[in-house]
């Protein structure tokens, strides 16, 4: 059996960019063999949890996705959980090199100065990661509830949830923008795939400017392929932005054993501070 350990979600990736802090404590006994360290927080390269076998299904067949989901291999969080995989330049905040940027969204990137690139992010401004972030730089658990005909998706950043409805409805016409856009999903073989469109423009796609425009279109591919394994792959379309669609890599995450803690973002005192640096650097531009 696994000790129990005391988790505080810190993600040194986030802290310039989201602004967000998640503070919790539990003492609990995970299901594993595999003894975690008492120092995981931080502890970039933990024990992998084993895959444990084939995957439960569901009673219509399908892979049962249900659970909560901890980024990597571990099992439990870690510091590193949301800075391996970031679409741009790989580890950490990188850059934006491998996005197939349009001539002037890439220049329009490289423009924003660090101020501008604080206060463009979510975290600073108490708003969603919205989607593909709360995949793609969230290091925060998620959990799946597999219902008949509909995933219901929690998100423990902010508590936020969506839903995805996979018993064949098509997308709603003319779909107000949301964060987490227009869900609907469909089944291709043991992978649950998922197209999103009607995005809102306020989110990014990464924490170094990503921004993308109302044509975006996301296709999101997660599979269970082990009991404690899970996989997440998107490909982000959007012709006013990109000059060809991006995949990202496969991610992977690991069954947790624990529930997921209230995590809510309060007003960050810095954006005022940010706001007056823009301020300033936008007259010493001029």
């Amino acid at each position: 059996m696994r000790e129990p350990f005391s988790r505080v979600v810190r993600a040194a990736a986030m802290l310039a960019g989201l602004g967000m802090l998640s503070l919790a404590a539990s003492a609990q006994q995970a299901k594993s063999p595999v003894k975690v360290p008492d120092n995981i927080i931080g502890n970039e390269h933990p024990a992998p949890e084993p895959p444990g076998g084939p995957p439960p299904h569901a009673a219509d067949g399908h892979v049962d996705l249900s659970g909560v989901w901890i980024r990597g291999e571990a099992g439990v969080q870690t510091q590193y959980a949301g800075s391996r995989t970031q679409p741009g330049g790989g580890r950490g905040r990188g850059g934006n090199e491998d996005i197939p940027f349009q001539p002037w969204a890439a220049a329009k990137i490289k423009a924003l100065t660090p101020t501008q690139m604080q206060l463009g992010m979510a975290g600073v401004n108490c708003m969603p990661l919205g989607d593909p972030g709360i995949f793609l730089f969230n290091p925060h658990p998620i959990q799946f509830f597999q219902m008949p005909g509909v995933l219901v998706q929690l998100e423990e950043v902010d508590n936020h949830w969506r839903l995805v409805h996979t018993d064949g409805r098509p997308h709603q016409k003319d779909a107000d923008p949301t964060f987490n856009g227009d869900a609907v999903g469909h089944w291709d073989g043991d992978a649950l795939v998922i197209d999103v469109v009607a995005l809102d423009e306020r989110t990014w796609n990464n924490t170094t400017g990503w921004f993308h425009s109302d044509q975006e279109h996301l296709i999101e591919r997660i599979s269970r392929p082990f009991m404690n394994r899970l996989t997440y792959q998107v490909t982000i379309e959007d012709p006013k932005v990109l000059t060809k669609p991006w995949t990202s890599p496969v991610q992977t995450y690991s069954l947790a054993h624990e529930d997921l803690f209230e995590n809510f973002c309060t007003r960050n005192d810095e954006v005022t501070e940010f706001e007056k640096l823009n301020s300033q650097e936008s007259g010493d531009k001029k």
